[in-house]
Formats: structure tokens, C-alpha cells, sequence
């Protein structure tokens, strides 16, 4: 028997608070059927179970946890020894549940455009719903995982790290579980930024340094004042983790200087009322910073979280952050949901916090009509990754909503005709507009009125929670049919106009029955109503609406030309150029196998569709492509400390014809002088219908060096412009780039 696994089995026995005989039970089947499996870093794979395992015991979840631990990757990994069945016959119907749940949530994508995203993380909450210990288990598994991924290639290690970073760390604190939660956001740092983790880390060890004593120090003086009143009290102090840091200081744009909280003292008390006792003791011993006291105990957040939080200085001008809690408080603090089940029998723990997870029925019947993938994860990110604010309805009920929320989130998080029937809002008694970004405890009255239209859209602009937008998107869906249908219409003719083509009337409408098709719409009206109430954006459809168009126009028109799609493309707004710029960028580049990221193509080099290319991971600004031979890349791959930031990169399938004039080269000229020289580029580009972006010269030893920047489509548009240059009197040489 593995020694981990002896250690661990002796711990549960030592117990006395588990069926310590089932547990041993399904740890044999375990190694059993996963004998002679290995693990990428050539361990036996029974390490993985049994640290999982491990994790599950150190939540202090109960006996079937702990079995669908060892047992959670035999369906998966030993289908041919064991099958769910036998899991359910030989453990009972919750471990085999909990079996179930884990095993189908093996990979959930991230941010992908491809549809059946959205299912998957559906099967996660609906999963959850059902049992939330199948999540606590996928989280010690995914925990797991995190702690030993230094074995993967860099292309996975970055793949999970940003899965682990946008959906398992905020479902971590979603459920309250902040010692995960920490665990896994800054391991997933650690491969994302490697630099911006090590700078951060350099920042916190030099201020450390300088004041090594300090925590020591305050935590000192805080047990001094507490013991001169009695109070029965255990204390600790703590450095602010690094990504916390690093969230503050790059999402935030905060010096590492502002960071307030970057040492904190914990005190944990046997009551409520000592809590509030020791506030008081705090804020007599230290001077507190105005505006920086929280009472999460009054108003605790929605994972449940309770404590107060008070900033205070010290004699040597140093800021620390003090948190007083009790006991229980502080379990559920570090294990959230989990902290159920140590005290309480499994079906009372799910009794207990079947109402705690309401939010995720609310998540899974909000977004049941809503099929872009974009706009499921949008109120994902806002409902479950940004940070709360709390308000308070006029009967002091509290209400807790996203950060920068407005009344119209307020209304509708009241009840969907409160939010329908609104006509304005009052905070602490005075009338404000309805995007007025609320604050912590605000008091927020709804004005209603019985002659109300209903909601405006423009409405789901200034709503920031996605429970808002969508009760808004299921008003529109139901009771403004005919008005979402001229919306819609609407809006997808003005993005076929963007073409730059001819078409008839006919062909219109053979090109949405197609769209509607293609997206599974019963007919063209459902396709436009759709659009028209928000649960389809054009964005997000423009690339099959353009095949479309392309597939029926086309062929009874001439082959359009480069020229003819750059002369339409110059008859747009700049906003419509820089919106289907960003769209094109996004569209056109595969990075790490994930389509639709953010990119941006580096001026050093240029490159276009053709061109090898390789992506630097920039800090904030997405992804940066750049040719594969740019010196630039070159130099930065052969740097240790930037190798991980490079990340593999190609052009998408989506390029196409349409695409002309979206990608801009640097083109240089050697000619003999002559005066009219660039009158002669300039006319010979006219003439190939190349949009010129920029031209510069100069003069060397009779020769002129012209630079000109040129709008093309790909490497072949380019040979062509280049081909077309040379037959210029007077031009030595065309070469790409500029000197």
C-alpha cells in the first residue's frame, strides 16, 4: 500500500467520524484498477486518487466524498474493468452520483465559440444543483492537478491554467471556499505571468525585508489590548497572497504602494458580541483609515462570508488590516459550503444549503434561451467573478448585487415586474438616475408606475447583472414579437450593406432563410426576433451571415476583385472600420488552439495571413502576433525569463476574400531619383486599388528610399502589389519592411 495512502487511511480511522471500512473499501478498488497507470511525471497514477482524497478529508467533507475521491477517475480511466453500476452497487447511489458528476466534467471550455461550451457548463451547474459535492470533489481534483502541472507542456500548462483562473478559482469563492480558492489563483498566475507573478513576488519579499518585524510587532500590540479586557481571543498575522497583489496592481492600476491591506492581523473570538468588543479595542489602541471598515457580519456576502474588516495605522506609520471573527465564522470562511458537512448527517448538510445554491437555479433558468456562447459567459463572469457591493431596501432588507450595479439591477434582483413596471429610483431618499452606479450601503427605493411600457433596451446597456439582462431579454422575447422583429431585420440588413455589394431582394432573403437554417431557427422571423431581444448579438453570427452572402451573391457576379473590396471598405465610418478591425483581429488568429482572443498584430514586423507567426503574451493588452523570423521574437525567445510568454499561434480557416484590406504591410522602394518617382507609386497603387496608410522618403547617393504602408489581404495580395511596383521605370528593388 502506497505510504501516502497509509498516512491518510490512519488519520480517517484515528477519526472516528467516518465508516472507515467503506473508505478503505473503495481505496482498494482504486489501486486495484488503476494498477500499472502511470502519470505524465511517470508516478503510479494512484497518487492522483489519493491526493484528492486528501484534499476531500482536509474539507472535512463526509464518508461518500472521501470514497468518490479515490473512486472519481476509475469510470473514466478503467472503463473496462468497472462500469457505474458496480460503483453504485458496491458504494450506494451517492457516490456513485458524485462518480458521475465528476467523470462528466473532465474538460469544460473556456471562452470558445463553438456551442456546445455553453452545455457543458450548463451539465457543471446543473450537476452542482443536483449534489454540490460532485464541485468539491472536481475542485480538490482540479487542485491537484494544479500542483503538479509543471509536468505538462507549456501549451497545456496554459490551457488549465486559464480554465483553472476563470471558472474553478471564482466557483471556488462563489462557494466560499477561500483557502482553494487562493490555492488555485495564484498557482494558475504562476504559468500565465511567470514575469508579472515573479515581479510581484520580488515586491512583496523587499518590502518584507524591510519590515520583517512589523507583523510580529502589531500582532504584539493587538493581543496586549485585547488581553487587558479579557476578551478570550487566538491571533494571527498574514502577508496578502501574490495575486491579490498582482490583481490590484493590473486590473486596478494601483502602485504596489496604495495596497493597504498588504499585511493583515486575524482575530478569531468565541461570539458576535466579542467581535464587535474587539472592534472597539482595535479602534481605541490604532488610528483607523476612514472609509476602509467593513461589516461583513451585518451583511455577510453571498458565499456566505462573515467577518469585520477594519483598517488601522500603527506608531511607524505601516497600514495593516485587521479581521475579527468567530470560530464558526472562520470555518466557513476557509471552507465555505464544505464546512456543512462536518457537523451535520449528509442529508441535513443538503437540506441546509439547498438555499444557498438558488443562485445556480437562477443561472441555469435565466440563460436556458440564450445560445451565443458570449452572452452565457458574460453574466457568468459578472454574477460569479466580480466583487459584490451591498444596498439596502427600504425595510432594511439587504441586497447584494454586482460591483458597479445600478437601480435597474436593484429593481429587477426585487422581483421581474418591479424591474418592468420602473419608472425611476430614489437612493437615501433622494431621486437619481437610473445609471446611477450604486454603492455600499445605499438605501434604494424602485419608483413603479401601472401605466409603464415596460423596459427600454437600451436598458441592457446600463444593467451590469446578468439576472437583469436577462429578465429584460425574456420581456422583449415575450411581449415585443413584432417590434424585435423589425429590430432584427434591421440590424442584420445593416451589416449585409457592409459589404460593399449589390444584391436583390431575392437574394436577401434567400441569405437569412439560410442564416435561420444554419442556426437551427424555425424560420427567418424567430432568426430576427432573436436578434432583436438580445439573445443573439450579429457579432457573433457576422462570420456565417458573410458565407451566406458570399455564397449567393457571389456566383452571379463577377469575380470582385482586391481593389473593388478596398474602394467599398474606404466608404466606411471610422468606428465601422475600428469595430470590424477588432472583430477581424479576433477572428483571424488561433492561439493556443482558442479562437476569438484578444490580439493585436506588432508594427515591428507586420505580419499577414501566409506569414509563420508566434504570440507574446502581453500584460493586459492580449496577445501580440508577430512573425515567427522577427527580430523582435527572436531576441524575446531567446530571454529565459520571456520564453513562457510565447505562445503558439496560427491564421484561422475564417480568412477569406472578404478579408482584403484589413492587414497592413510596410513596403521599401529603391529607385533612381526622378521627380516624378512618387507620383509613379502612387499612381501605380491607384491603379491596383491598394489603400495607402502611409509614404515617407529619402534621399542616398542618387537613389530615393521610399517606405509606404499598404493595406492587403494576405503574403500572395502582397507578392502581387510587390510584382506590380516593379514594373515601375526607374525601381531597382521592392522589399518588404522598411529600412
Amino acid at each position: 500500500m502506497l505510504k501516502q495512502a497509509e498516512e491518510l487511511l490512519e488519520k480517517i480511522k484515528n477519526s472516528g467520524s467516518y465508516d472507515y471500512d467503506k473508505i478503505l473499501k473503495a481505496y482498494q478498488y482504486a489501486e486495484s484498477l488503476h494498477e500499472g497507470q502511470k502519470r505524465i511525471s511517470g508516478e503510479d497514477y494512484i497518487i492522483h486518487p489519493v491526493s484528492v482524497a486528501e484534499i476531500v478529508f482536509d474539507l472535512q467533507l463526509d464518508t461518500d466524498s472521501i470514497c468518490a475521491a479515490f473512486l472519481h477517475d476509475t469510470v473514466e480511466d478503467c472503463a473496462e474493468k468497472i462500469d457505474l453500476a458496480t460503483i453504485k452497487k458496491e458504494f450506494g447511489d451517492d457516490v456513485a452520483e458524485i462518480v458521475d458528476g465528476v467523470t462528466k466534467l473532465l474538460h469544460i471550455p473556456f471562452e470558445t465559440k463553438q456551442d456546445e461550451s455553453i452545455e457543458n457548463l450548463r451539465k457543471m451547474f446543473l450537476a452542482m444543483s443536483k449534489d454540490i459535492r460532485v464541485i468539491f470533489v472536481k475542485l480538490a481534483d482540479r487542485l491537484h492537478n494544479m500542483r503538479t502541472l509543471s509536468v505538462r507542456t507549456p501549451e497545456k500548462q496554459r490551457s488549465i491554467a486559464l480554465e483553472t483562473m476563470h471558472v474553478y478559482a471564482p466557483l471556488a469563492h462563489r462557494l466560499g471556499m477561500q483557502k482553494i480558492k487562493q490555492e488555485l489563483e495564484t498557482l494558475a498566475l504562476f504559468y500565465l505571468d511567470p514575469i508579472g507573478y515573479k515581479e510581484v513576488k520580488d515586491d512583496i519579499e523587499k518590502r518584507y525585508g524591510e519590515n520583517k518585524d512589523f507583523l510580529d510587532r502589531a500582532t504584539e500590540k493587538v493581543a496586549e489590548s485585547l488581553k487587558a479586557y479579557n476578551i478570550k481571543f487566538s491571533i494571527s498575522g498574514r502577508v496578502k497572497t501574490i495575486y491579490s497583489i498582482y490583481r490590484k496592481m493590473y486590473n486596478q492600476s494601483k502602485k504596489f504602494d496604495e495596497i493597504y491591506d498588504f499585511y493583515a492581523v486575524r482575530i478569531i473570538v468565541d461570539t458576535e458580541l466579542d467581535c464587535y468588543t474587539a472592534l472597539g479595542v482595535i479602534h481605541e489602541r490604532f488610528n483607523s483609515i476612514p472609509g476602509r471598515f467593513k461589516d461583513y457580519i451585518s451583511t455577510p456576502k453571498p458565499n456566505m462570508y462573515r467577518s469585520l474588516h477594519t483598517t488601522v495605522i500603527g506608531k511607524e506609520g505601516i497600514p495593516f488590516e485587521v479581521q475579527i471573527r468567530t470560530w464558526e465564522m472562520h470555518r466557513v470562511a476557509e471552507y465555505g459550503l464544505a464546512a456543512h458537512w462536518k457537523y451535520k448527517s449528509g442529508e441535513q448538510a443538503k437540506a441546509d444549503i439547498d438555499t444557498k445554491l438558488q443562485w445556480i437555479r437562477t443561472l441555469l433558468e435565466t440563460d436556458k434561451d440564450v445560445d451565443d456562447p458570449d452572452e452565457f459567459f458574460r453574466p457568468l463572469k459578472i454574477d460569479l467573478f466580480e466583487d459584490e457591493i451591498f444596498v439596502f431596501t427600504p425595510k432594511g432588507d439587504v441586497v447584494n448585487l454586482p460591483n458597479e450595479a445600478t437601480p435597474i439591477d436593484f429593481a429587477y434582483a426585487i422581483h421581474s415586474a418591479v424591474g418592468n413596471k420602473m419608472v425611476g429610483a430614489k437612493v437615501n431618499g433622494s431621486i437619481v438616475p437610473i445609471d446611477t452606479i450604486l454603492q455600499t450601503g445605499q438605501i434604494v427605493e424602485v419608483l413603479t408606475s401601472a401605466s409603464s411600457k415596460g423596459p427600454s433596451r437600451d436598458w441592457l446597456k446600463i444593467a451590469r447583472s446578468g439576472e437583469a439582462k436577462n429578465k429584460i431579454r425574456q420581456y422583449f422575447k415575450k411581449e415585443m414579437r413584432a417590434e424585435n422583429i423589425v429590430v432584427g431585420k434591421q440590424e442584420l440588413e445593416r451589416e449585409i450593406k457592409r459589404y460593399g455589394r449589390h444584391y436583390t431582394e431575392s437574394q436577401k432573403n434567400e441569405i437569412m432563410k439560410n442564416l435561420a437554417s444554419r442556426l437551427s431557427m424555425p424560420d427567418v422571423d424567430d432568426l430576427y426576433n432573436n436578434i432583436g431581444y438580445g439573445g443573439l448579438s450579429v457579432s457573433k453570427i457576422a462570420t456565417h451571415l458573410r458565407e451566406e452572402f458570399m455564397r449567393v451573391v457571389a456566383p452571379v457576379q463577377e469575380e470582385i476583385s482586391a481593389s473593388d473590396i478596398v474602394a467599398a471598405t474606404a466608404k466606411y465610418d471610422k468606428s465601422a472600420r475600428y469595430e470590424r478591425s477588432s472583430r477581424t483581429n479576433a477572428e483571424s488568429v488561433i492561439v493556443d488552439s482558442v479562437e476569438g482572443c484578444t490580439v493585436k498584430f506588432a508594427k515591428c514586423c507586420n505580419p499577414l495571413p501566409g506569414d509563420s507567426i508566434i504570440g507574446y503574451i502581453t500584460r493586459g493588452y492580449g496577445v501580440s502576433i508577430h512573425k515567427y523570423d522577427c527580430p523582435n521574437a527572436r531576441a524575446g525567445l531567446s530571454r529565459p525569463e520571456d520564453k513562457d510568454r510565447w505562445v503558439v499561434a496560427s491564421w484561422s480557416e475564417r480568412i477569406s476574400k472578404q478579408d482584403y484590406g484589413n492587414f497592413e504591410a510596410m513596403l521599401t522602394i529603391t529607385a533612381d531619383y526622378s521627380p516624378h518617382i512618387i507620383a509613379d507609386v502612387t499612381m501605380q497603387l491607384n491603379d491596383m486599388k491598394v489603400a495607402v496608410t502611409s509614404i515617407a522618403t529619402r534621399e542616398n547617393s542618387g537613389e530615393i528610399i521610399i517606405t509606404v504602408g499598404v493595406k492587403c489581404s494576405g503574403v500572395e495580395h502582397l507578392k502581387n502589389i510587390t510584382t506590380g511596383l516593379n514594373k515601375i521605370k526607374n525601381v531597382h528593388e521592392v522589399s518588404r519592411g522598411s529600412l
